[in-house]
């Protein structure tokens, strides 16, 4: 390679055309990771869809082609799994996966996921070279389906305050909530098992906070969640809501509850924080990952149970005013480690990933 080449900038070709009008929490992860970072050295094309005609003939038609055009160009896929054809081209290509669900949680897919999402997916993991991931759990369920020459690290998110919150009045607040408050975000469909979010919030009812209230803050998904949940006590559906309104639902709830049966991260955790929120979830380790010794944790199966476990910290003096306290100090651990995995990306894409020397950066599995 000449002087002149050396220095010329990396071109990076972003895959942002699953990035609709409403932006979701992957589709965020992608804008914020890949296209508003600035790569000294590297200059990122993303290609955008207009439509699902576009989507399709962009994903699996124009950036193999791009690919063919450009042979020392990198292909960076954040979101949906990339053509087959790019597999001829698997030293360029970059896939970040957010979660494992595609494989290992095909129960809780719609049929469009599973026709379509699933197969594209898993060929990709198997044979691919070069993934970034968001967490260390998903790093753990992904190593085994990768090649033997793979390689995977980690590049979890910057956690910012998407929904402008702040603490105001919080650490005032009474330690004996009436009515208790509770919000959950999410899609309504079966994955995010809001079925046992409502069986939790009637335990409470039990507990003495009869008057428990849940929101659940998200669009209608697949599954019949939605109609299941209509109507029953102390739940209210919000559906999608612009920022200001989820926001002040967020502001004013004392407690956030995740019921997920499984998250690849479960970004809303982290974001919740920035109100001073007490952040309930199960007992498993990618919760544990996120949330270090700030979240409250319940079993992912009994309802009384984890009933019991959310009475007895909301009746621990001075709670409300050591939430915040814990909250704030974990979005600071989070963002900490997810700057340091920034600085390792920028320097990947910087100097590329079609040379020896890039192939040795990324060969270390545990960075």
């Amino acid at each position: 390679m000449t002087s002149r080449e050396s220095v010329q900038r990396q071109r990076v070709y972003l895959d942002l055309t699953h990035v609709g009008r409403h932006v979701t929490g992957i589709e965020r992860i992608a804008i914020e990771l890949f296209e508003k970072v600035e790569f000294k050295n590297a200059a990122v094309v993303p290609v955008r869809a207009n439509g699902l005609l576009s989507l399709i003939l962009k994903q699996q038609l124009l950036l193999p082609l791009l690919a063919l055009l450009h042979p020392r160009a990198i292909f960076v896929f954040p979101g949906f799994p990339p053509s087959p054809l790019m597999q001829l081209f698997r030293e360029r290509v970059v896939l970040y996966v957010h979660d494992l669900f595609l494989i290992t949680r095909r129960q809780d897919l719609g049929r469009k996921a599973r026709l379509y999402m699933a197969w594209p997916f898993r060929r990709a993991v198997t044979g691919l070279k070069r993934f970034l991931v968001n967490s260390e759990k998903t790093r753990a369920e992904l190593e085994p389906f990768v090649a033997p020459d793979a390689t995977i690290q980690l590049y979890r998110p910057p956690v910012g305050n998407v929904f402008g919150l702040t603490q105001g009045s919080r650490r005032q607040r009474s330690d004996q909530p009436r009515p208790l408050r509770i919000v959950a975000v999410g899609t309504v469909e079966p994955r995010k098992n809001f079925s046992y979010a409502a069986a939790i919030r009637d335990a409470l009812a039990r507990e003495g906070f009869a008057d428990a209230e849940l929101d659940i803050v998200g669009r209608s998904g697949w599954g019949g969640e939605a109609e299941k949940l209509a109507g029953h006590a102390g739940i209210r559906l919000r559906g999608y809501l612009p920022i200001e309104t989820a926001s002040a639902l967020i502001e004013e709830a004392d407690i956030y509850l995740c019921t997920s049966h499984d998250e690849g991260l479960g970004l809303p955790l982290l974001e919740v924080q920035y109100a001073g929120l007490v952040v309930v979830a199960p007992d498993q380790a990618v919760f544990r990952e996120v949330l270090g010794s700030s979240g409250i944790f319940i079993p992912p199966d009994d309802a009384g149970a984890a009933a019991a476990i959310i009475a007895a910290a909301l009746r621990s003096p001075g709670w409300r005013h050591s939430s915040v306290d814990r909250a704030l100090a974990n979005l600071e651990r989070w963002n900490g480690a997810a700057a340091l995995d920034a600085a390792r990306a920028r320097a990947m894409f910087s100097q590329g990933a079609a040379n020896d020397s890039a192939d040795a950066r990324l060969s270390a599995r545990r960075l």
